[in-house]
């Protein structure tokens, strides 16, 4: 009896603890499904769903003539969920009905296989019910346009299962066009040029996107849970196409010609400081050139183009006339132990300022600034610190480079460091701070600040506009300014670029330049030179001012700036000149033809304003008038009322042909025209009475 209650009592007592431990676990269940239910329903949720962030579409960069320079096209994935309510519902009915056809759509479509291929493909996805299943990736814009007019597509995305989803590419239209000042947008990579610079405005805000993790480690999207991306804004830069793409061309056939390694061109609005050009090329290891770095901004020694600010320095401190005689010593000048050379050297020994200048003499440059600056460097230094060549130009354009200008007292300032400043060495300087100084000069002694974006617009809507700024109202007094012009003009004259701007139809005034420069651990032994040439078109009224900067193979057999920079500078100014010509207008003298035109007054008005002549108006209010010379001595011509009686036949003669018809016909007179130009002369004289059925004949001159 004892063995048996032992018994028992264990079972009883196991009992009650499973009893026990079964209503906790009920209880549990209880509470996480009702009290904690929706605590873990979302928990699991974010562990099946997320936000995934939507790029916004990014802004347009157009040229100030509205041309894209850079833009976004969209792309199309195409995806079917083929779990889709409206697709499965009554046994996949909708599905099955236009499948055929769907099939046959899809492979006029994208040609890439036929169509019982792909109704294999749609009927295993279907089978399987997959809820991802990509149909094609990539495709553009027109192509998507057309499939969403397909079969079944176009029902909609819950009845069909289709899902597009997009994605921006960056294209620059016009390649290789100012394709490093304009930059690329990439997401692998350091953006560069003006999508560096502006890429906060041109991104706009990313969206987001909620989708649901399914089998196979893979996400769709959610429908209705979407926040739209906010599209960039849109960057309208100063650049000219037509200027750029003939800068391009200019630059590439002077590289091409000589081997050279790289160059840059840029071209400046005198008037504004607007760049309307920026060509940089450099020569790939294929031999091909490209637009592999931004050489525009990137400061170096700039050679003999420097010497407008020596000489300027020196005309401003009235150290010199232009008149003043300077030894150039054959060409060969030693100094503080070392020895200044001329490039070209000649068997003259004492020249005039403006022809040391002229014909690039270094020697003649570096004796005058060490005469006239070597006991008190520092005054030579202060003007190019008031030029601004001691800092950064400030265009709106990442990665430009700081210059280098010494100065007494740094620890690179040597005794030699003077007269080599003054024909452009042991200074660093970018190309663009160069053409700065030269547009001022052309603009009268204003420099501007050169900039390369005109306005910021949204939806169409201008939300910033950059005006003109003036950063120096006067870099030298107007005496200066006009000796500098001069001899600016007289380079291109008598001096080193003569033979390149011989025959041109217009005056140019600039400066040829030549520097030997240091190939990285080599120093100088490769002879490599960088040819330069500076200057603004047409010289009597300035419109464009320009510099072309090359950097030459090593051993190039040419290497001066006249014949290497100088002839892309003309190429260029040529082809521009002769799309917009400057227009001169010749002091009116008094022409003894006799002449004789008519019309309609209006029109003739009209002509009159376009050619900006002046003349005697004595026409009133009349519809028809006549313009003729006025009397002996009399420059302005008359414009006098006709009268044209609607009974009598009228006088058409010095009118065009329209005219001459319109007036004959609106009184039922058949007209008989012969010749061309205006009439002459009309087979019925003017007054006669006209007769019923009228024929008139007309010569016209």
């Amino acid at each position: 009896m004892e063995v048996k209650r032992d018994i028992l009592w264990r079972v009883y007592l196991c009992f009650i603890g499973m009893v026990i431990i079964s209503i906790c676990v009920l209880g549990k269940a209880f509470y996480i499904q009702h009290v904690q239910g929706a605590y873990w329903r979302g928990l699991s949720d974010s562990l099946h769903q997320k936000f995934v962030e939507l790029d916004a579409e990014r802004g347009t960069i157009y040229s100030e003539d509205s041309s894209m320079l850079s833009t976004s096209i969209p792309y199309f994935s195409i995806y079917i969920d083929f779990g889709a309510d409206g697709l499965r519902e009554k046994e996949g009915k909708r599905f099955k009905e236009n499948l055929d056809s769907l099939s046959l759509c899809l492979a006029g479509l994208f040609k890439d296989k036929g169509p019982s291929a792909y109704k294999r493909e749609l009927s295993l996805g279907y089978r399987h019910e997959d809820r991802y299943f990509l149909l094609q990736s990539n495709i553009s814009f027109d192509q998507y346009k057309r499939l969403r007019d397909f079969p079944l597509v176009r029902q909609g995305r819950n009845k069909s299962g289709f899902i597009a989803e997009v994605t921006n590419k960056r294209l620059n239209p016009f390649g290789l066009l100012a394709n490093r000042t304009i930059g690329l947008a990439r997401s692998n990579a350091q953006n560069v040029g003006l999508e560096r610079t502006y890429d906060t405005l041109l991104k706009g805000e990313s969206g987001k996107r909620l989708v649901r993790y399914i089998a196979g480690g893979t996400y769709i999207p959610v429908e209705g849970y979407e926040i739209e991306a906010q599209s960039g804004k849109d960057i309208v830069t100063t650049l000219d196409v037509n200027i750029q793409d003939i800068a391009e061309n200019a630059l590439l056939k002077g590289l091409t010609d000589n081997e050279a390694t790289q160059g840059t061109c840029i071209v400046m609005e005198v008037s504004t400081g607007k760049i309307k050009a920026v060509a940089n090329l450099g020569r790939q290891p294929d031999g091909a050139y490209w637009e592999d770095l931004n050489y525009a901004i990137r400061a170096t020694e700039p050679g003999s183009t420097f010497k407008l600010a020596t000489l300027m320095s020196l005309l401003e401190d009235k150290a010199v006339a232009l008149t003043d005689k300077v030894n150039i010593e054959g060409g060969v000048w030693k100094v503080s132990g070392r020895t200044v050379y001329d490039s070209e050297r000649t068997d003259e020994q004492n020249v005039t300022v403006k022809q040391a200048f002229e014909h690039s003499s270094n020697v003649g440059m570096a004796k005058l600034a060490w005469a006239h600056y070597g006991r008190n460097p520092g005054s030579f230094i202060d003007h190019l610190k008031q030029w601004r060549f001691n800092r950064l130009t400030g265009i709106d354009l990442a990665g430009e480079t700081a210059p280098v200008i010494k100065h007494p007292g740094s620890r690179t300032w040597s005794a030699t460091t003077l007269p080599w400043m003054a024909f452009g060495y042991e200074v660093l300087v970018s190309p663009l701070q160069t053409l700065q100084l030269y547009n001022a000069v052309a603009n009268d002694g204003k420099m501007m600040q050169p900039y390369l974006v005109h306005s910021i617009e949204e939806s169409g809507i201008t939300v910033k506009e950059n005006k003109p700024a003036t950063v120096i109202d006067k870099i030298c007094s107007d005496e200066t300014l006009g000796k500098v012009k001069e001899c600016l003009e007289g380079v291109c004259l008598e001096g080193t670029a003569k033979d390149v701007f011989r025959n041109s139809f217009y005056k140019v005034a600039g400066k040829t330049g030549t520097a030997l420069v240091a190939d990285r651990n080599r120093g100088y032994a490769d002879h490599i030179y960088q040819s330069s040439f500076a200057g603004y078109f047409p010289a009597d009224h300035p419109k464009y001012s320009c510099i072309v900067v090359i950097r030459n193979k090593p051993f190039a057999r040419k290497f001066y700036g006249a014949a290497v920079a100088a002839p892309v500078f003309k190429e260029l100014a040529d082809k521009l000149m002769s799309a917009n010509p400057v227009p001169v207008m010749p002091a009116l003298q008094r022409d003894s033809t006799p002449f004789y035109y008519a019309g309609r007054r209006g029109e003739i008005q009209q002509v009159m304003k376009a050619f900006d002549m002046s003349y005697r108006d004595s026409a009133g209010n009349n519809e028809w008038a006549m313009l003729y010379s006025g009397r002996t001595g009399q420059i302005e011509p008359v414009l006098n009322s006709e009268s044209l009686p609607r009974m009598e036949m009228p006088d058409v003669r010095g009118m065009g042909l329209k005219d001459a018809l319109y007036l004959l016909e609106s009184r039922n007179i058949r007209v008989v025209p012969s010749g061309r130009g205006k009439v002459s002369g009309q087979s019925i004289a003017a007054g006669t009475a006209l007769q019923k059925n009228e024929t008139v004949t007309i010569r016209l001159n």
